[in-house]
């Protein structure tokens, strides 16, 4: 039994072939020409690729269900806490720091019209012909979290100096200055906001490389894995034997290695009455 078989036999039904689908055809858009040597290169083929994603939904689905577990008031209040409400803003953003420490002095000069400066200046294409204008709040992520720091942290029209921002992807940088123009008093209540606070939790689980690691091992516990092949026994040893370890895999990571034991058959189910660790017999 697989870790696909063990999320699917209890989830199955949550992850439709068309979902399935339109990933695996993104994903072939996204690489292009290239798409079959990658697959070819992993040992992989557009099936065995789709078993993949497949086994990745079944567990984000599974990660999703158990996280929406841990919606407890204490865990709403905490999240209030570190939630910040909706801003307006205006960014510019900027691909030399040279250059933007120049674009900085012209918005700080008296009299200056930052919308027509970042329409001037800004290579943001998303915000650029707006002037900038941007609204976000600290759960959004389509802003750099360094630039939403230096937004909360001004007063209205207030104007941030250079903000320095790396793209974990890509390893390039970035420069922003940031204006905020409207700012939205924070609620007393923290029920005022349930809604937005229910997703931030569920998400910061969601992303929780120790808290995937306890869905796989509770799931794979409840079904009683044994490994059998010694080859895939670290496989499914780090979710059954170690359940409290710290962890720095993934739920991808776990459906990556899910993929390539399911042809090989690494594991089966073990009868009610074996013990449920992960040694090989």
């Amino acid at each position: 039994m697989t870790i696909k078989d063990v999320f699917g036999e209890k989830y199955g039904k949550n992850v439709t072939d068309k979902e399935v689908n339109e990933a695996f055809d993104q994903m072939k858009a996204a690489y292009g020409t290239s798409f079959a040597q990658i697959l070819a290169q992993n040992g992989m083929t557009e099936d065995t690729y789709k078993d993949q994603i497949r086994t990745n939904k079944l567990v984000e689905y599974a990660v999703k269900k158990a996280a929406e577990k841990e919606l407890t008031d204490e865990n709403y209040k905490t999240a209030y806490e570190n939630y910040t409400p909706e801003v307006t803003a205006q960014i510019i953003k900027l691909d030399s720091e040279d250059k933007a420490k120049e674009v900085l002095e012209q918005v700080k000069a008296d009299g200056a019209d930052f919308s027509q400066i970042a329409k001037d200046n800004s290579t943001d294409t998303a915000t650029k012909e707006k002037g900038g204008e941007v609204k976000f709040d600290s759960a959004s992520t389509d802003v750099p979290d360094a630039v939403k720091k230096a937004a909360f942290a001004l007063s209205e029209n207030g104007i941030s100096d250079v903000v320095t921002v790396q793209d974990a992807q890509t390893y390039t940088t970035s420069f922003y200055i940031v204006k905020l123009t409207k700012k939205t008093e924070k609620a007393a209540d923290w029920k005022e906001y349930k809604d937005k606070l229910k997703d931030i939790i569920v998400a910061q689980k969601e992303n929780d490389a120790s808290f995937i690691r306890t869905v796989v091992a509770a799931e794979l516990k409840d079904a009683n894995i044994k490994v059998k092949d010694a080859a895939f026994q670290n496989v499914f040893a780090q979710y059954i034997e170690t359940t409290d370890a710290s962890s720095t895999s993934a739920s991808s990571s776990a459906a990556s290695s899910s993929s390539s034991s399911e042809s090989s058959s690494a594991a089966e189910s073990s009868s009610s009455e074996e013990s449920s660790s992960s040694a090989a017999e």
